[in-house]
């Protein structure tokens, strides 16, 4: 049965919270980077870039069933990690689960304090762009 973006955001939060250092929460999020599918260079477009990230991320997404699957990319190790821990939670989402996504569980793995101004900017540029997607379906 598929988790709910609840399940999926409450098993984030659990992941992150085996961490006490953030040094070892930031290798976390490289390798969950690693783990994502890189995307094909077509689909690495204008389109598909997120604008307001200090980095390069492009967000790709399609509807199957009813349900929402995100798949995207990033030039950086971190940020890549923190786009597939993303990932992670709304790929795969009911469309109107991504759409009530308040997306807390950034701030509860307490990533925001962990972050420059300008890649929390880049983080909300990503949620941004999710639930715009998601808004206009």
């Amino acid at each position: 049965m598929e988790q709910s973006l609840e399940e999926k955001e409450n098993e984030v939060i659990e992941e992150f919270s085996v961490f006490d250092d953030w040094m070892d929460k930031y290798q976390y999020l490289i390798e969950l980077g690693q783990e994502l599918d890189p995307l094909e260079e077509s689909e690495k477009n204008e389109r598909s870039l997120i604008s307001g990230c200090q980095s390069k991320v492009w967000i790709v997404s399609e509807v199957k069933e009813g349900r929402l699957y995100f798949r995207a990319d990033s030039d950086a190790i971190i940020v890549k990690g923190i786009v597939a821990m993303l990932m992670k939670v709304v790929s795969g989402s009911k469309i109107d689960e991504v759409k009530e996504c308040d997306f807390s569980f950034v701030s509860k793995i307490g990533l925001r304090e962990h972050l420059s101004p300008t890649r929390s900017n880049g983080v909300l540029a990503m949620i941004e762009r999710i639930k715009a997607t998601a808004n206009r379906l």
